[in-house]
């Protein structure tokens, strides 16, 4: 796989059981790169290693003064400093392809599982963790992952050089072959604390992370209640508790650098030493105590990757453990399994867990009193299951088919949900609208039921020279008001032209006359389609063809709105925001539709401004 040939056409399914188990699948992937990586490797690390044996050969050459021998030994090193140079380039190109490659297999899968699990996903798992792992922890994994390969080369090449050295000078060689492994196992003791310090530093970064992505997504909030210093004051502990944990984490690393540099010069006093003395005796020339001098001054550069190996290895381990936990996450279904052979399913949406009926072709409007339970509710009509403590609820049915029993994909296509805070992604309008969709709602259709005329104009002007559909939106519609944001996030649902439209508190963020006008779009567009609507508001109650109450879970009133109203004291509380000693209210029958008793809030102004 080269960089040229990603995305991946299927990134696979990964061993998620555990991190080092999911890092071994990653190689095990990878295996092509990584033996080019590992041929390279052997190239640069050999050449390097034969370099000692030639100066020592060159200088015994001047001590014989044999002008042809030395005239050998220069030919030879610029030969093998040319090998050193291609090998060098070699390696460094298919490493970081390794690297990168790496890096994209584990977005792929990151992405692939965002797209199974959905709204569910962030429920299931932090939003900081989610953050974490698709940013600085791909990153860190695949450095492990390439740095396998030239760990295996710089590991072959020490053995080379220790056998190659007893073979040569047996008396020195042995004093090296010994003195190596202690020299590669003398950090052994280090690395677990430098993996917990490293581990610690990463979980400080990862809350971080998420209190800086709440902080974002609450700004306007906070700044509405004036809470930014509270949250300024929140990060900035973090942020400080993130750096004295790196500073912890850099010492133990910088005492595994010191000994990595302190040991090899300790073996070489002793080789020197050693050497000098057999030297004086005549058991060995001048030409082999320098060869040897010089192939343990060059040990020192491959064994720098062992602890490479080792950093790369603790730093990864804790960034593929969130990955594998987020890629073994799955959508719950029902006992017997996914029916890859049931067609799209159609027909009334039924939820045995609270009672719920929407029949099909029709406009029905559910209230609950508890928001989190309606939040609940839309993530269960979409067909992801939902559990009571330990015991699974029954799935919900359509066309009395259990959507966990349906593909993914045909569920999906049968019924459509918008949560409360629907992600409008940054680009045009028109990329913004370009969803899969039946084709019989236009664009233009789907904008005029949400009412997004004026969000129109206020693109139209920041994008004077471009058409409104080719305006440019900002990631997340910053730009924009709430309610600007979430009729733009409604036409888009709209467009689609779902068999089941599920929308929770779509005009929460709407003043009342615009909410009125949506209401009706909403009713009109969607006639003959089924449309449920998890709100609370009049106005939308007004319009729907049929009421469901939900009290404590369960459907306790059916009917229409102004009847409910009479009829049912617990809905008139919920909808009117009346108290027990509050009358209720006694319209006359050709009294208008009624209105939101709720005062203007901040979008309202923006709304009507």
């Amino acid at each position: 796989m080269q960089i040229r040939d990603l995305p991946y056409a299927d990134p696979g399914m990964p061993d998620a059981r555990s991190g080092p188990r999911f890092l071994l699948w990653l190689g095990r992937n990878q295996l092509g790169g990584q033996f080019k990586s590992l041929a390279w490797g052997l190239l640069h690390f050999g050449s390097i290693a034969v370099l000692p044996y030639l100066v020592g050969m060159a200088v015994q050459a001047v001590v014989d003064r044999s002008g042809g021998r030395l005239a050998l030994a220069g030919g030879l090193m610029l030969l093998f400093g040319l090998a050193i140079a291609a090998g060098d380039t070699m390696l460094h190109r298919t490493a970081v392809t390794n690297w990168i490659t790496a890096a994209a297999r584990v977005q792929q899968l990151l992405a692939r599982k965002t797209a199974q699990l959905g709204s569910a996903l962030t429920r299931r798992v932090a939003a900081g963790e989610v953050v974490a792992v698709s940013t600085g922890d791909v990153e860190k994994i695949g450095w492990f992952v390439e740095a396998g390969s030239r760990f295996a080369a710089a590991a072959l090449t020490v053995v080379f050089v220790c056998v190659g050295l007893v073979v040569y000078q047996p008396a020195l060689g042995v004093l090296v072959a010994v003195g190596v492994p202690v020299l590669a196992l003398a950090v052994l003791p280090l690395l677990p604390p430098a993996t917990r310090r490293a581990d610690h530093q990463r979980e400080k970064a990862g809350r971080a992370t998420e209190l800086a992505s709440d902080t974002v997504a609450g700004l306007r909030v906070l700044r509405g209640i004036g809470g930014e210093e509270l949250f300024l004051d929140r990060y900035r502990r973090a942020s400080q508790e993130v750096r004295t944990a790196a500073v912890r984490s850099a010492r133990m690393w910088a005492t595994i650098s010191a000994v990595q540099v302190l040991l090899p010069g300790l073996l070489l006093v002793v080789v020197v030493w050693q050497g000098v003395s057999l030297a004086r005796e005549g058991r060995i020339t001048v030409g082999e105590l320098v060869t040897v001098y010089s192939a343990i001054t060059m040990l020192t550069y491959p064994l720098r990757h062992f602890e490479e190996i080792a950093m790369a290895y603790s730093f990864s381990r804790p960034s593929a453990k969130r990955a594998a936990r987020v890629l073994a996450l799955e959508r719950v279904t029902h006992p017997g399994g996914s029916n890859d052979d049931v067609e799209t399913p159609a027909g009334d949406l039924y939820d045995p867990a609270t009672g719920l009926l929407a029949p099909a072709g029709r406009l029905t409007a559910v209230v609950c009193g508890d928001p989190d339970e309606a939040g609940r509710l839309a993530e269960r009509l979409g067909g992801h299951a939902a559990f009571d403590g330990a015991e699974k609820l029954p799935s919900v049915l359509l066309g009395g088919v259990a959507l966990d029993t349906v593909p993914l994909a045909a569920a999906r296509t049968a019924v459509l949900v918008q949560d409360k805070d629907p992600v409008l992604l940054s680009g045009s309008l028109r990329g913004l609208l370009d969803v899969p969709a039946s084709g019989a709602v236009s664009a233009d259709e789907a904008l005029t039921a949400a009412q997004c005329a004026d969000v129109l104009d206020a693109l139209a002007q920041a994008s004077v020279d471009e058409a409104p559909l080719d305006a440019h939106v900002t990631e997340r519609g910053r730009s924009l008001s709430g309610g600007q944001r979430q009729r733009l996030a409604l036409a888009r649902s709209l467009v689609t032209d779902a068999g089941v439209l599920v929308l929770d508190e779509p005009t929460s963020a709407v003043d009342s006359h615009t909410e009125a006008r949506v209401a009706d779009g909403i009713r009109d567009l969607r006639r003959g389609r089924t449309t449920v609507v998890l709100t609370s508001s009049p106005l939308i109650l007004d319009r729907a063809e049929r009421v469901v109450f939900l009290y404590e879970g369960e459907v306790v009133a059916v009917g229409e709105h102004r009847e409910l109203v009479h009829s049912e004291p617990r809905y008139r509380a919920v909808v009117t925001r009346e108290t027990d000693d509050e009358p209720a209210p006694t319209p006359p029958a050709s009294a208008a539709p009624p209105t939101s008793p709720t005062l203007l809030t901040d979008y309202d102004i923006e709304e009507t401004a």
